[in-house]
């Protein structure tokens, strides 16, 4: 869903890629200042401190801007690499299933509801890459792809809720695996 927004976005997106490129810094630096900021959220939400739901959650955010800015930084200097692709995509999965262990290991969430947030997280990830193999794209399919995902861990958990942020990720990503699966199938040409 947030990918389709960054069609409005794009000239905005496109600012702030240009002034990240001016540093002379490569995507692939940005790409690991991203998973910096989300491993240091993932040992907040771990250790379970004080104001860690929301130290955590501004940190995991700040993640997610760094993962938007390495792609727009390879965009505008016209360093797209299937090199950074596949860092970007592994430091993403990376990320993803830190943060899910922080919480865990913080005791904010049933480690049931945990376990099932990432199984299904990636399995959305792994549709995802099974299809582009298949030569089917499903970026922007779904309602719950990586982006909304975290948002709605980081936000709803910034308000106390975490638990409700991780059945909320239950339930968006059940519903994006199973809308990948259908339109991958439908593509399928036997």
């Amino acid at each position: 869903m947030l990918n389709n927004l960054r069609e409005r976005l794009r000239p905005t997106l496109e600012k702030i890629g240009k002034a990240f490129a001016a540093t002379g810094l490569s995507p692939n630096f940005w790409t690991s200042i991203g998973l910096v900021f989300a491993l240091a959220s993932a040992v907040v939400y771990g250790l379970g401190i004080e104001f860690g739901l929301i130290i955590g959650g501004v940190l995991l955010l700040v993640s997610g801007f760094f993962d938007m800015v390495d792609g727009q930084v390879a965009r505008v200097s016209g360093k797209t690499s299937h090199k950074g692709s596949y860092l970007d995509s592994m430091f993403d999965k990376i990320a993803e299933t830190a943060i899910f262990l922080g919480i865990l290991v913080g005791g904010y969430a049933e480690p049931y509801l945990v376990l099932l947030a990432i199984t299904l997280s990636l399995l959305v990830s792994y549709a995802r890459a099974k299809s582009d193999a298949l030569n089917i794209k499903l970026q922007g399919v779904g309602i719950g792809e990586r982006a909304e995902r975290l948002l709605a861990v980081a936000i709803i958990g910034i308000v106390g809720f975490m638990e409700a942020a991780i059945v909320i990720v239950v339930i968006i990503a059940g519903i994006t695996l199973i809308q990948r699966m259908i339109v991958t199938a439908k593509n399928i040409k036997d």
